[in-house]
């Protein structure tokens, strides 16, 4: 039925409003299905004329003659069908079920395994003319079952109270990606009891407990742990008589179809074991309290408590007057109440109730002289028998209580509140109740309150003998919200409601009743108090964040609980829950998703892929984020925030009354154990300043044949520490830890295993220890993402730069003296030699001037006999 369902929804998927055009479509295939299981294949056809009833015909063509058809099951009349379907249609083996005139399923009740085959609907044509398909095919696969489910048959006899263990192995061989999931059941003794699920682990991994058993998973009574793959325990504590029965495991197998829904296609279930609890009887005595004598028309509360007996007994409370049994409440918390007393108790003046596992109450709030008399109570403590019926083991009654009334007096005054509580949360209406008894006549009312840390009463309202209500002046300005309302009921009734309450509406509320006038003499009124609590919605609300997996192997599934943890547990008031992120290395937490009051989701856009991987569940006060497939993107902390709303506030769109936020969680994302081991770093030569070097890291195992490798080079020197040189990704990019290193460094791949560190003219500033980190990327998803599966650092080794050899140049300045030789000497011979060269200078100019002067008088003292001639000769010129 399951599957007929998910393909009738499917109908409504493929359903196209087109006219005029016929198409036909049918699921979208290959579709799996397990041997011996049943199998639904939907067609619909659209855009057809004629007829609003169409007409489907079911063919298959089989792998041994892909070309052949043959004819199923048609809905024109069973003449469709071929002799080797004959049979089976006949007996309903394979059957049409119509969904909708213009839908149909194709019903295959056990699927065999020569069902396999491309089946085809054709639709008949009802058109004035051929437009458009008529008809679709689909590929159904049928497999083998190789689903298996085992344990042992035994009987086992426990004690109340004690463990147990059972183990089932569950396991299965198909070829095609499929899911398991396995889920423990008890069948508790009696006629046509039915399997109550115990916990189950889904298809997605999750842990799941049975309704019945929600509250002792809670408490860890009630786990189921995978032990390997097939393997996998119930483990149960403090066993109760309830657990006793036939204990089995069933495993489903699940595949995902095409439509990315997924299909349940086998299941099996292990044999029985028989459980049998043998309950611990423990003795008790029975204790009653009620306070002294009342007078009529106040209440009274008897208090039957049990003193002993072991822990969270299954008790069975009886009230008794005068020997006659008025009420009782069973192990159950059903309550049944005697005749006389129904009636009462509709009304509200009387209310039995089950304080907790050992104590039961009995009030009666407004008492009469009926209820003057001996009160007793009785404790039974039962477990329910294999039959079903509860089963006393022992009964303990306690001593006689007596309820005396005191005289009233002229009239009496009753003051209660409508709820028959003294505590309401802010938010909440306080609706108070003032009766008065005695002789029927005209009355009128003052309310008054005395808020809490004050001495001083005010007044909040009264009401006149004719009916008209007046506010006190304190109050006239509060109400401008209408949250006061003062009502007469009948002749004696009064009732005052605040709607919505606030911290300051905690105090004392007196009712002031009188048969005189407002404003006269109080000699003829009489008056009662009630004490009220608000309570602070703000200061109650406490939010825990928990999670089963805080670290989380990448690609699996982990889920985080928001749980509110308040005394108002018991009351339905709205909620918001929103859900935030912090990732790694940063401090600001993101918006992940916020689930309204009003059920309203709304998505964050950090994280793009969040919304497509996790499931949003949400009761109250519990909010549970489901994340599949985890990647490093998830790692970070965690935190969600509660906001509560006053369920009674007029305004839908007010402020909210209260929010807390849990504690921050961390969720780490580790790795899957390592698969890759960088077993050598080396380099082949030694590094001489200068020079080029290189370093090598070979990897000794490199994962899967579908991963790529990449490589970190890491150097620690004395003086600057740890850095990070380069980094050489999965996809061949190159980065630099330091930009500057570009001309320095360089890393390339010298083979699937072997990267190379290249260093270009290295200083002596390049030894150090160096160490790579090699990381292994695998696929993941349909969108081109790669994860890092597994990474190892190598071991650490020191490299060590070695001078050049010295040359004569390097010799000369490495010695200080020759150094300081060669630079003062040359410059002590220049200095010579300049005084030389000066000296010379010097002498030779003297030499030319002792030459210049000795010409000269060579010059004066001339030759007589060449004295004559000249005079000769100047006498001629001067004749001339």
């Amino acid at each position: 039925m399951a599957h007929i369902l998910h393909v009738a929804s499917l109908f409504l998927l493929l359903t196209k409003l087109s006219l005029g055009q016929r198409e036909v479509m049918v699921q979208k295939g290959p579709l799996f299905r397990a041997e011996g299981y049943p199998v639904s294949i939907g067609c619909n056809v659209t855009g057809h004329q004629g007829p609003s009833e169409q007409h489907f015909r079911w063919s298959v063509y089989l792998p041994t003659a892909p070309t052949q058809e043959i004819q199923i099951i048609s809905t024109e009349g069973a003449t469709f069908t071929y002799a080797r379907y004959a049979q089976r249609v006949q007996n309903k083996g394979i059957y049409v079920k119509r969904v909708r005139g213009n839908s149909a399923l194709l019903h295959i009740s056990k699927v065999q395994l020569k069902d396999s085959g491309e089946y085809e609907c054709h639709t008949p044509n009802t058109d004035g003319k051929y437009y458009g398909t008529y008809s679709a095919k689909t590929r159904l696969i049928v497999i083998p079952d190789t689903l298996s489910a085992t344990m042992s048959s035994q009987t086992l006899l426990k004690e109340e109270g004690e463990s147990l263990e059972l183990t089932c192995e569950a396991s299965k061989a198909t070829t095609q990606h499929t899911h398991l999931s396995v889920t423990w059941y008890l069948i508790q003794d009696g006629e046509g009891s039915q399997a109550t699920e115990i916990i189950s682990l889904s298809k997605d991994f999750v842990l799941i407990p049975g309704p019945s058993f929600t509250k002792r998973f809670t408490a860890g009574e009630v786990q189921l742990h995978k032990l390997g793959v097939t393997t996998f325990r119930l483990a149960m504590g403090s066993l109760q008589p309830s657990d006793q029965g036939q204990l089995f495991c069933e495993a489903t197998e699940w595949i995902q179809d095409p439509d990315e829904t997924w299909t349940l296609i086998t299941r099996k279930q292990t044999d029985q074991t028989t459980l049998r609890i043998q309950p611990a009887v423990r003795d008790f005595q029975v204790n009653i309290t009620a306070q002294g004598p009342v007078t009529a028309g106040n209440s009274v509360e008897l208090v039957c408590r049990v003193i002993g007996s072991g822990r969270d007994p299954q008790l069975r409370g009886v009230w008794l007057f005068n020997g006659n049994e008025m009420a009782h409440i069973d192990a159950g918390g059903v309550l049944d109440l005697k005749r006389d007393y129904r009636e009462r108790a509709s009304q509200g003046q009387l209310q039995v109730s089950k304080l907790n596992p050992k104590a039961f109450s009995l009030k009666i709030f407004s008492v009469g002289p009926e209820d003057e008399g001996t009160y007793r109570c009785a404790m039974e403590e039962v477990v329910r028998t294999r039959m079903g019926p509860w089963q006393v083991l022992q009964r303990k009654e306690s001593l006689d209580s007596r309820v005396h009334l005191r005289k009233p007096a002229a009239r009496n005054v009753a003051l209660s509140t409508k709820s028959k509580q003294q505590a309401v949360w802010e938010g909440e209406a306080l609706t108070l109740l003032c009766k008065a008894d005695g002789a029927k006549g005209p009355l009128s009312v003052e309310w008054w309150h005395i808020p809490w840390g004050q001495m001083q009463p005010e007044l909040v309202a009264s009401m006149g003998q004719d009916g008209t209500g007046q506010l006190g002046a304190s109050y006239k300005e509060l109400n401008n919200h209408g949250n006061i309302r003062l009502e007469k009921m009948d002749w004696a009734t009064f009732q005052l409601e605040i709607n919505p309450t606030a911290i300051m509406d905690s105090g004392t509320y007196e009712c002031r009743v009188s048969e005189s006038p407002q404003n006269r003499a109080r000699d003829r009124s009489w008056a009662q108090k009630l004490t009220v609590t608000v309570k602070s919605l703000e200061s109650s609300l406490q939010v825990k964040l928990m999670t089963r997996h805080p670290q989380v192997t990448l690609t699996n599934t982990f889920s985080l609980s928001c749980i509110v943890e308040a005394d108002f547990s018991h009351l339905t008031v709205p909620l918001t829950v929103t859900w935030q992120f912090q990732p790694v290395r940063s401090q600001v937490f993101h918006l992940l998703v916020r689930i309204a009051r009003n059920g309203t989701i709304e998505w964050g856009d950090f994280l793009s892929q969040f919304q497509k991987k996790t499931k949003v569940s949400q009761s109250s006060f519990y909010s549970q984020l489901l994340i599949h497939d985890a990647t490093e993107e998830e790692a970070g902390v965690y935190q969600c925030q509660v906001e509560v709303y006053a369920r009674s506030y007029p305004d839908v769109s007010g402020p909210a009354r209260a929010s807390a936020t849990s504690h921050p969680l961390m969720i780490v994302i580790t790795l899957p154990g390592s698969k890759v081991r960088a077993s050598e770093v080396y380099w082949t030569e030694n590094a001489t300043e200068h020079t080029e070097a290189a370093i090598h890291c070979s990897v000794e195992s490199s994962g899967s044949p579908a991963s790529l490798l990449s490589v970190m080079w890491f150097r620690n020197r004395e003086h600057s520490g740890r850095n990070m040189l380069l980094h050489l990704r999965h996809n061949g990019l190159l980065e630099y830890g330091d930009e500057g290193l570009r001309e320095h460094v360089y890393c390339y791949r010298a083979s699937p295993t072997d990267f190379v560190l290249k260093l270009h003219r290295v200083e002596m500033e390049d030894s150090g220890m160096y160490w790579c980190k090699v990381t292994e990327w695998q696929p993941h998803g349909s969108q081109g993402m790669w994860v890092s599966q597994a990474s190892d650092e190598s071991q650490h080794v020191v490299f060590t730069v070695l001078p050049s050899e010295p040359t004569f140049p390097s010799r000369i300045c490495s010695s200080t003296p020759l150094l300081y030789f060669l630079f003062t000497y040359p410059c002590i011979l220049f200095i010579l030699l300049l005084i030389s060269l000066f000296s010379l200078y010097h002498k030779a100019r003297e030499l030319s001037a002792l030459r210049l002067n000795v010409q000269k008088e060579k010059a004066l003292w001339v030759d007589l006999k060449g004295t004559g001639d000249w005079r000769a000769t100047w006498k001629e010129e001067e004749d001339n």
